[in-house]
């Protein structure tokens, strides 16, 4: 989560956090949130052809220049270990577990529908008794209130 809104702006990334939905290749890539957005018929040429490429490289000048881009962009890892924490108390909430075991009834972590289109089956946020309205809000500073 440390690193989402560096990509792509907080907004954006509570939209995707929160929406807990599939985005498409074109919207990601808008978004940032993948480099580049392919047909599958163009994929693996392209992903052939860019690792070749690569690979041709000094290994060195790789593995420096994909650290200097590293601490660039990545959160430190002191931002990292408390949202892992975070993350994983999350989970053993009792909301978190209905959703995990209806998921899990449905096909999740197996081949299938549920896999291929994760936030199709995710219940939308009215079914969890959250107002609509604060989530749109909350995903815009600019939109709060003053009480």
């Amino acid at each position: 989560m440390a690193r989402l809104p560096r990509l792509m702006g907080r907004g954006r990334a509570l939209e995707v956090l929160l929406g807990a939905d599939d985005i498409p290749g074109d919207l990601a890539e808008r978004y940032g949130y993948v480099n580049r957005s392919f047909p599958d018929s163009d994929l693996d040429a392209f992903v052939e052809s860019l690792a070749t490429r690569i690979a041709s490289f000094d290994k060195q000048a790789i593995s420096e220049t994909k650290r200097f881009a590293d601490v660039a962009s990545l959160p430190p890892d002191f931002e990292i270990a408390p949202e892992w924490d975070v993350c994983l108390a999350s989970i053993m909430r009792p909301a978190a577990q209905e959703r995990i075991k209806m998921l899990m009834e449905r096909g999740f972590h197996q081949p299938g529908d549920v896999e291929d289109r994760l936030g199709y089956h995710v219940r939308p946020a009215r079914a969890l008794g959250v107002s609509m309205r604060n989530v749109i809000i909350g995903l815009r500073p600019s939109c709060r209130r003053s009480a």
